[in-house]
């Protein structure tokens, strides 16, 4: 351990701040303004998405590209942002990812053309994954064992919170300042992040410099998964040839990624805590539950605003049912947590998303807004309340001991990977389906508001493969006695 290396480096917090008989819980809070910010940036910019395809005359695939720029350089950089935190620190370096994703925001919304616009948004994902990096390891050992659920369930409150208020006042802003403030709106929370995170974020407790940095592992992780997004986003419009060899380099990547870092003593992702079936159960379920709220968004913004022709506004507090929903719930879900275990929890939240999902599918064959439809999505919310603070707690508990950090990076890791997921498979299906109704599938403007309504009636069902699969991690979570006897 490198302990005092680590402290030079890094400011130590105001020391009437550290005396404060509810410091820990200070410092959850500065994770919780990360994870607010990255959620209403996230929300606002699915509610988005529609205006920025008629505003820069793009196609569909094009403009889901704002949105998963974000998430592609996110999740690329968060493992070698993770290994880096381990070597130096974590405080310094958290405070960076608000400093960048703060100055990225502002040059967002001051793009020209979509192809800077993602440029950017590329470049705040880094900042992102410099937050992403760090945040559930801070958290976690600020809160302590028998804090840690009630933590993660304030933090998934926060990310609803977040996910609640992008869509309303992203609407809000839409209708009257334009599409550039849906950028901007971040930046005072960003600059809040950094100021309290200098003054109250403790020094990093343990480092390490001499650890080895995994150079190839950081070459070869982010070309794999750009190029199963790309393979992902485009194949509908390639020819077969074209998605073959893209396929082909996909796996090439990824197998050559998966072989170093199982052979590497410091690898940037250990690939061997999938290994450890609770914990690959968890992580299954982080990247499912996140893929469907971002599907569902997704999906939901384009049947609001070009399906039903609703305003901005109406549109976003249509989608707010969601996550206000889904904040409600989390700490509930944190807490029982603590009394009973993940099994019955997760295995709850998924049968109630199933249900939302079949509902609000059927009620979108009536071509109206009504109590159904928003009974529905609430119900949705609730579903991923419960599911979400539980599932994270128990995949971090499941990891071995000393290996929280690592893990903590894997479920952020997954969770942005699942956001990803979402939202191409969203883009695709929907496309797919309005070509088949349409015969032009890449664009929603001008195309006839029964056809997508009903496309995505259509892709509604899919999500269901996706709450079945993680319903079905329960199978992996250990009985509830022993749960309850590990904790």
């Amino acid at each position: 351990m490198n302990n005092s290396l680590s402290a030079a480096r890094e400011p130590a917090p105001l020391k009437s701040v550290e005396k404060l008989s509810f410091y820990p819980w200070l410092v959850v809070c500065i994770p919780c303004i990360g994870a607010f910010i990255g959620q209403v940036d996230a929300s606002i910019v699915q509610l988005t998405l529609p205006a920025l395809e008629e505003y820069f005359h793009a196609t569909l695939p094009t403009v889901s590209w704002v949105a998963t720029a974000y998430l592609l350089a996110y999740a690329a950089t968060l493992p070698i942002f993770a290994r880096m935190s381990e070597m130096f620190g974590r405080k310094l370096l958290y405070i960076a990812g608000y400093a960048l994703f703060t100055a990225a925001s502002l040059l967002c919304g001051l793009a020209l053309d979509v192809r800077l616009l993602i440029a950017f948004r590329l470049l705040q994902g880094v900042g992102g994954g410099l937050l992403g990096a760090n945040s559930l390891t801070i958290l976690a050992k600020a809160a302590g064992p028998h804090r840690r659920g009630r933590a993660m369930g304030l933090f998934a409150t926060a990310q609803a919170v977040g996910v609640s208020v992008g869509p309303v006042v992203g609407g809000l802003l839409l209708s009257t300042l334009g599409w550039r403030w849906v950028f901007w709106v971040s930046i005072p929370f960003g600059l809040a992040g950094i100021i309290l995170g200098w003054l109250v974020l403790p020094q990093t407790a343990e480092s390490d410099s001499n650890k080895r940095f995994d150079l190839w592992g950081a070459v070869l992780l982010t070309p794999a998964l750009a190029s199963v997004v790309i393979l992902l986003s485009e194949f509908q419009t390639w020819k077969p040839g074209s998605t073959a060899l893209i396929a082909l380099l996909s796996a090439i990547l990824l197998a050559c990624f998966a072989w170093r870092e199982l052979r590497q003593t410091s690898p940037l992702i250990d690939l061997h805590l999938f290994g450890v079936p609770a914990f690959l159960g968890g992580v299954i379920g982080v990247n499912l539950s996140y893929a469907l709220l971002y599907a569902m968004f997704f999906l939901m913004s384009f049947a609001f605003m070009r399906g039903f022709g609703d305003s901005a506004i109406s549109a976003g507090l249509h989608l707010a049912v969601v996550p206000i929903s889904l904040g409600l719930v989390a700490p509930i879900g944190g807490k029982l947590y603590e009394r009973f275990g993940p099994r019955l929890l997760t295995t709850a939240g998924m049968i109630l998303c199933s249900a939302a999902i079949v509902i609000l599918s059927l009620s979108l064959i009536r071509m109206q807004h009504d109590i159904t439809g928003m009974a529905a999505l609430s119900l949705f919310g609730i579903g991923l309340g419960i599911y979400i603070a539980p599932n994270n707690s128990a995949t971090i508990a499941a990891a071995p001991a000393g290996r929280t950090g690592v893990a903590g990076g894997l479920v952020n890791l997954m969770r942005v990977l699942g956001c990803m997921g979402g939202i191409v498979t969203a883009s695709t299906a929907l496309s797919l389906r309005l070509h088949a109704r349409t015969g032009a599938g890449n664009r929603t403007v001008g195309v006839p508001a029964p056809a997508i309504v009903g496309a995505v009636h259509e892709v509604l069902w899919t999500l269901l493969f996706f709450t079945i699969i993680a319903g079905g991690t329960s199978l992996f979570r250990p009985a509830p006695e022993d749960d309850q006897s590990s904790s």
